[in-house]
């Protein structure tokens, strides 16, 4: 049964308020109190160590000081904490990582090039203004979704409305599912465009989801690779040595083989499950929805089999079995994988046997992979033509 990052209202990983699981209790890191003997003879020494203590309490609970790029304000009362601890949590469990996102801190942010910044969402109107009047920036590209901002209580309008009635910004909006390899995979390439078709008009970009450190640092890689002939190493050691972040790498590489190599090129996949016990429904989570989302399975009366049928790309997508809503479990029937500490279900289509397209294909996807001249220039003309404006 699956374990990790449930939701407490309805018992599944889907992105949504009440998503995030509750971290296990961390200990009190208020300042610890010490017993003070108070005698005639030592009243002075011990009001002086009252005072020592009460001084160090009022030091330890003092705000940090912000640089240029971090926090916009203190927070006086952190009432949005315990929705920051919960976001982090399932961001790490989410994406292998051990970062944290302090929505309550305010907007943060890193100059990645010139021209480029990534960084936290916008809380304020007032975030337009330090963007514009400290940084130059000339467009916003947010890649929340509605539930990403109503999970923080987010309203974007006077966002919106400050961009307009300054009328030297734009704000575009180009959702991603947070924290779903493939739904990242598959935007990528229009997130990119939209970076080059700013560029291209003189404006220096502020990319931008929720915390800054899984779909904005990924688009900010991508364009800098298809656009700006960086290799991803360099680029992704760039990028990571001015914002703490954890981009996926994987996504990237597979987007760039479906621009050189496949076109966007689909194959129908039958998935059929006979061993479902007295399950009454049966799901899949994963695949091309994300473990967010979830199939549900058509029991076939002939066979006696649930299936589902869909059309992939390229790739290897994992997937797991949901009983009746609240059981996860593998299907002994099908291949598995490890996925850090978990083990999925898995289904791979295959590419292009051509041996052209197998070499492109394995270098591409290795760490210190690159392009070719000859990628390079299709994938100059791919994004000067704007053909990948049609993805948006």
């Amino acid at each position: 049964m699956h374990s990790w990052g449930l939701c407490q209202s309805c018992n599944t990983p889907q992105h949504c308020p009440g998503l995030y699981a509750s971290r296990p209790g961390a200990s009190c890191t208020r300042p610890g109190r010490q017993a003070v003997a108070v005698s005639a003879a030592g009243l002075p020494d011990a009001v002086g160590e009252l005072r020592s203590l009460v001084s160090n309490a009022l030091e330890a609970i003092k705000p940090p000081a912000t640089n240029g790029s971090g926090p916009t304000e203190s927070v006086e009362a952190d009432t949005g904490g315990a929705k920051s601890d919960e976001y982090s949590n399932t961001m790490n469990q989410q994406m292998g990582s051990s970062l944290e996102y302090r929505h309550e801190a305010g907007m943060n942010f890193a100059v990645v090039l010139a021209d480029i910044l990534v960084g936290s969402c916008l809380q304020k109107a007032e975030d337009v203004d330090r963007l514009v009047e400290e940084q130059g920036v000339g467009a916003i590209l947010c890649l929340q979704e509605d539930s990403d901002m109503a999970w923080f209580d987010l309203d974007v309008t006077p966002i919106l409305e400050r961009c307009k009635q300054r009328g030297d910004i734009q704000h575009i909006r180009y959702r991603i599912r947070d924290f779903d390899p493939f739904d990242l995979r598959v935007r990528l390439p229009g997130a990119a465009q939209i970076i080059a078709d700013q560029v291209a008009q003189g404006r220096k970009v502020y990319i931008h989801c929720t915390a800054g450190m899984g779909r904005a640092p990924a688009s900010a890689l991508a364009y800098m690779t298809w656009c700006r002939g960086m290799s991803l190493k360099d680029a992704h050691r760039l990028l990571t040595s001015v914002r703490a972040c954890n981009p996926r790498l994987v996504a990237i590489r597979q987007a760039a083989c479906d621009l050189l190599l496949d076109g966007g090129t689909r194959q129908k996949v039958v998935l059929a499950f006979s061993r479902t016990g007295t399950a009454q429904q049966v799901q899949v989570a994963g695949l091309d929805v994300g473990w967010g989302q979830r199939i549900d399975l058509q029991r076939d009366s002939k066979t006696h089999r649930y299936v589902t049928e869909r059309t992939l790309p390229v790739g290897k997508f994992p997937y797991r079995l949901v009983f009746d809503e609240t059981i996860w479990t593998c299907s002994a029937d099908h291949p598995t994988m490890k996925d850090g500490d978990h083990t999925n279900n898995y289904v791979e289509v295959m590419g292009s046997s051509a041996p052209d397209a197998v070499e492109a294909r394995a270098r591409i996807m290795t760490e210190d992979g690159d392009f070719t001249q000859a990628e390079r220039s299709q994938l100059e003309k791919l994004f000067a033509d704007g053909k990948l404006r049609d993805n948006q």
